[in-house]
């Protein structure tokens, strides 16, 4: 569950770069009243910390997750 929560944030934080990037637009800093704002360091915060540990993804090895069909 804390892997499915980080790959979220971590969507939503390349989301954020990528309309930095393309339009000069930050929107956790529009939506939450600028980037010095508490609440937008925050968010930025989370988002680098999700992004640490889906650092962890990397170096995991692949769960097999047997379903009911393969164990008949």
């Amino acid at each position: 569950m804390l892997d499915k929560i980080s790959l979220v944030l971590v969507i939503i934080g390349a989301l954020n770069w990528g309309a930095i990037g393309l339009f000069r637009f930050d929107v956790v800093a529009w939506l939450f009243g600028g980037q010095a704002a508490v609440i937008s360091r925050i968010v930025y915060t989370i988002v680098a910390l999700a992004g640490i540990w889906c650092l962890s993804l990397l170096f995991r090895e692949n769960e097999v997750i047997a379903t009911d069909s393969e164990s008949n």
